[in-house]
């Protein structure tokens, strides 16, 4: 049976706290484990109590509830705080994601908005827990080396190719021991990467735009953690038009930050030559590039290439993938070699597992390694290591 989540209600209003608690005490699996009605009470029944879950009133009679969060989140980063306000907006929001709340929800929360937020709350403290048990947290994990903050863009100037399942499985499959990993999904009227890797976003690329100054920790706290390893998704807004509010400008310092974040930060990018794009290929150590076994498809890509050269982005920088290609293709890997003029072409096999492993949301390098798409994204995986070392040198 797994642990209750434990949750401490701050607010100085008696009812409220009441109504609280009777809405999730008789919850399975939520535990009420305190009440607080002030912010200094809140912070010696946190250091007490430990919950997993503070719901946190923003108006208290000492304190500003954001203060008493960022203080809560500071003293244990583990400790997920769910504000409560009367005050609706994406500002709002934004200052309590900046003092490391979880959530953010309008009085009176609707009772399935409070319990999604309270069990998702709940199932983070427990995950970041017990991997600062075994690995240390996410800053931490290299043990206060420096990162490596190589940034790998996956771009496809054709739809339909495969980018996403790409940068999704290339970014686990850097994964390592001692190695920090994001996903960020640049696609942003359309982005799918917290879809495939089934990851809910509470906070995406949105929540970034218009910010008086980003820095890492903000941009931490928009991450999402993926369920195994140290990897963090930073998704896509929820809906195309939020993508309107977000800069080219704001693409690049998000990026830079990532990159001295950790190791390896892979980034799905659309198709559109816009300024986006550029920020992304400016940021980019290498930018891997999904082919469909097909002309239109290819001879886009050299197009693409043959522009971007032209731009300033070296040969250098590019890695070719033949993707979802089948043996018996008159378009063959070395005829795509010949096209392209260049000594290596990746190819990573049709396989019928792809398709299964997106729509489950369960990423085909962890659900089946040994798969030939799966050898096909771990040998590319090892040939962006070389080539970034290569660079290096």
């Amino acid at each position: 049976m797994s642990e209750p989540i434990r949750v401490l209600i701050v607010d100085d209003i008696l009812e409220t706290r009441e109504n609280l608690r009777k809405l999730l005490q008789f919850e399975r699996g939520i535990e009420v484990v305190g009440e607080a009605e002030t912010g200094a009470e809140a912070l010696r029944r946190a250091a007490s109590l430990k919950p997993d879950v503070v719901i946190m009133d923003i108006n208290l009679p000492d304190a500003n509830g954001l203060d008493v969060t960022e203080e809560l989140r500071k003293r244990d980063p583990t400790m997920q705080v769910v504000i409560l306000s009367v005050q609706e907006g994406r500002e709002y929001m934004r200052r309590a994601m900046k003092a490391g709340a979880y959530d953010y929800l309008v009085k009176p929360p609707p009772i399935d908005e409070l319990l999604a937020a309270v069990r998702g709350a709940g199932q983070t403290a427990h995950e970041e827990r017990a991997r600062q048990r075994e690995t240390g947290t996410f800053a931490a994990a290299r043990g206060g080396e420096a990162n490596l903050g190589r940034l790998i863009a996956v771009y496809s100037p054709r739809g339909g190719t495969g980018s996403t399942f790409l940068a999704a499985n290339l970014g686990l499959a850097l994964k390592s021991p001692d190695t920090t990993v994001v996903i960020a999904d640049a696609k942003l009227q359309f982005g799918d990467v917290a879809l495939v890797l089934n990851v809910q976003p509470r906070y995406t690329f949105a929540d970034l735009a218009g910010a008086e100054s980003l820095d890492p920790d903000l941009i931490s706290d928009v991450l999402l953690p993926f369920p195994r390893g140290d990897v963090h998704v930073l998704a896509a807004p929820l809906r195309p038009e939020e993508a309107e509010e977000i800069s080219a400008q704001t693409v690049g310092e998000v990026l830079q930050h990532l990159k001295a974040l950790a190791d390896y930060v892979v980034v799905d990018t659309a198709s559109h030559l816009g300024e986006v794009t550029l920020a992304v290929f400016d940021a980019a150590d290498l930018v891997v590039v999904p082919m469909g076994q097909d002309l239109p498809s290819i001879r886009n890509a050299r197009v693409a290439i043959e522009t971007l050269m032209g731009a300033g982005i070296p040969k250098e920088k590019w890695v070719l993938v033949l993707n979802r290609a089948v043996k018996r293709s008159s378009i063959t890997p070395d005829r795509v070699r010949n096209y392209f003029k260049i000594s290596s072409v990746l190819v990573i096999p049709e396989d019928p597992r792809v398709v299964v492993s997106i729509n489950k949301g369960e990423p085909l390098v962890l659900a089946h390694r040994n798969s030939p798409a799966s050898k096909g994204v771990l040998q590319l995986a090892r040939t962006v290591r070389e080539r970034l070392l290569q660079m290096q040198d």
